[in-house]
């Protein structure tokens, strides 16, 4: 291995140990929100997935239109979360709002019909292989963020909120909401991370 590409390893492999999951974000963003949306965007477009269908799908929302997001949430919680119970769910919204913005993930079901249409053979994993590419999308956005200094965590309100969203941005039909990450400033540090036994996870044959 040369010594360039061994230092863009190890860099790699130091950027996924510092990448964490950040509870406490704040909007107190160094970056201009120009460069963020080009950052996601660059992620995006270089993760791979399952014959370079490019399913993956974005909505990246910032400011008020983040915390839009997060209100139709918790008025859609409080249609199921009962009374006594609210509050608590409540402050959990109140702490996604708090981040600078947040990154809606879809899959594109218009792409994945179309593959299992012409590759009928293969009909059964696109959905898979889908997932597949929205999970690889989702780490490419966090790893990149990360690198910015830029804390994330990544929630499913789906598909709680498909409809509202959908709605409110005038999302495609085709496109099915998979996750969202908010992002912002660190606030407070993530809290340790512990591993599982090598020897539980892992089997190497010579």
């Amino acid at each position: 291995m040369t010594g360039s590409v061994q230092e863009h390893a190890e860099g790699f492999l130091a950027l996924a140990k510092n990448r964490r999951t950040v509870y406490a974000l704040g909007n107190r963003l160094t970056l201009a929100e120009d460069e963020i949306i080009e950052t996601i965007k660059e992620a995006v477009r270089q993760a791979p997935s399952a014959f370079n269908s490019q399913s993956s799908r974005i909505l990246i929302l910032l400011g008020q239109e983040h915390h839009r997001f997060w209100e139709l949430t918790r008025e859609q919680l409080r249609k199921i979360v009962p009374p006594e119970n609210f509050q608590g769910t409540s402050d959990k919204i109140d702490g996604f709002a708090a981040a600078a913005g947040s990154v809606l993930f879809f899959e594109d079901q218009q792409v994945i019909k179309g593959l299992q249409e012409q590759f009928a053979s293969y009909a059964d994993n696109f959905p898979v292989w889908s997932e597949h590419s929205t999970g690889i999308t989702q780490y490419a956005v966090w790893l990149a963020l990360t690198e910015k200094g830029i804390g994330a965590n990544l929630q499913h309100y789906n598909p709680l909120v498909d409809a509202d969203v959908q709605r409110t941005w005038n999302i495609p039909e085709s496109w099915l909401l998979r996750g969202h990450m908010n992002f912002g400033s660190i606030n407070a540090p993530a809290g340790e991370k512990t591993y599982m036994d090598d020897n539980a996870r892992f089997i190497i044959a010579r």
